[in-house]
């Protein structure tokens, strides 16, 4: 059969089109498989938003504009730095849609992200029923509001009225055709997608999709983002400014996550450092128990994590400080750097931090990273 495209994900490369008794199958999206969600789930009335916290002046600005957009029929792209609190800037536009009984979803690409924002949001509306889907926990798939990894939107075909999408950039989201297809295929009224770091590319597609770009860069303490400082170091140097620093931090109660490009770096560099600090572990996307680590570093039982770009969004500690270790690797993009420094400074009664970036050059990612963050600051305080 020629010029046959896939009805779930629009796929139609023959490289991954398959026939079974003469009809033809997608390969692309065939691990996508599984129940559906019943369409005639209707939502609680009376849910509403209890925010225990107020939004500052400019949040609320970019929430009153992403709920007129919306009202207009527009979709929207938050563009917002990194500890602006993305989350709460859109929990208004949730509240205008469950107090009409429509449906609303909250995307992520990440597991992880999904468990962290279930209480928050739990929290934000505590009359509705909020339910968390992700792989291994699909028992339930309906509620007031579902929140959910991307890989689980193939259940909602023409299913949200609302549908957010958080890290909009990140794996394994981002470039994922078969995923951006099932984002598409879910949304039955509009969306509002968020990101800290979004690409030319994210930003032409919704201006050319009816949509518009919303911005904040002003975190919500109305303190600057952390600016990093490069440092020119050999590997062996850059070992040893490492311990340097986390034992500077550790003597000032702060604690550190030590970002390494890859799972056997960071393995390495754990095992020199844990020589003569034992109060540290290594997370990774490989680790059964990074989620106790992650755990008791929050409870500040450990006082620094080494770890992969797992932790470069969703984890906000008082007091953090960054170091990325050889951070001219070519794993480390603009973006990915922007994130990671933006885990520093985020606790609005700890609104500083240090940021180090340690590498045998500098790398253009790393000079684009530094400057654009700049260049927030900037116009967080003069426009």
């Amino acid at each position: 059969m020629k010029n046959y495209t896939c009805p779930r994900c629009g796929n139609t490369d023959s490289r991954y089109i398959g026939y079974l008794n003469g009809e033809p199958y997608c390969r692309r999206c065939l691990s996508f498989q599984g129940k559906q969600t019943d369409k005639e789930y209707e939502i609680k009335k009376g849910i509403s938003l209890v925010l225990k916290y107020p939004l500052s002046e400019k949040q609320n600005e970019v929430s009153v504009k992403v709920i007129s957009c919306l009202k207009r029929g527009k979709n929207v792209l938050i563009h917002a730095v990194t500890g602006a609190g993305k989350t709460e800037l859109v929990y208004g536009a949730m509240e205008l849609y469950l107090k009409q009984g429509l449906h609303v979803g909250f995307a992520t690409p990440r597991k992880d992200v999904v468990v962290d924002l279930l209480p928050r949001i739990q929290e934000a509306f505590p009359k509705a029923d909020v339910v968390a889907i992700y792989g291994g926990h699909t028992a339930r798939l309906n509620g007031d509001i579902i929140c959910l990894t991307t890989h689980q939107l193939f259940r909602f075909e023409n299913y949200f009225d609302l549908l957010i999408l958080d890290e909009i950039d990140a794996f394994p989201y981002k470039g994922s055709e078969v995923l951006n297809k099932f984002f598409y295929r879910s949304i039955k009224g509009n969306y509002v997608l968020l990101s800290a770091t979004p690409s030319k590319e994210d930003i032409n597609n919704i201006i050319n999709d009816n949509g518009e770009v919303v911005s904040l860069y002003e975190r919500y303490h109305h303190h600057p983002l952390p600016l990093p400082i490069f440092e020119k170091r050999n590997k062996l140097s850059a070992v040893m400014r490492v311990i340097s620093l986390l034992n500077k931090y550790e003597s000032e109660n702060k604690q550190v996550f030590i970002f390494a490009p890859t799972i056997e770096e960071g393995k390495r560099l754990f095992s020199i450092i844990q020589a003569t600090n034992k109060k540290g572990a290594f997370v990774s996307s490989m680790e059964e128990a990074r989620r106790v680590d992650i755990e008791r570093f929050k409870e500040g039982s450990l006082s620094y994590l080494v770890t992969t770009s797992i932790l470069e969004r969703g984890v906000t500690v008082k007091n953090l400080q960054v170091i990325v270790y050889n951070a001219d690797h070519v794993i480390y993009n603009k973006a990915t750097l922007i994130q990671i420094a933006g885990r520093a400074g985020r606790k609005i009664d700890a609104p500083k931090g240090e940021v180090t970036f340690l590498g045998t050059y500098e790398s253009q990612d790393v000079k684009e990273a530094i400057y654009e963050i700049d260049r927030y600051n900037y116009k967080a305080y003069h426009m």
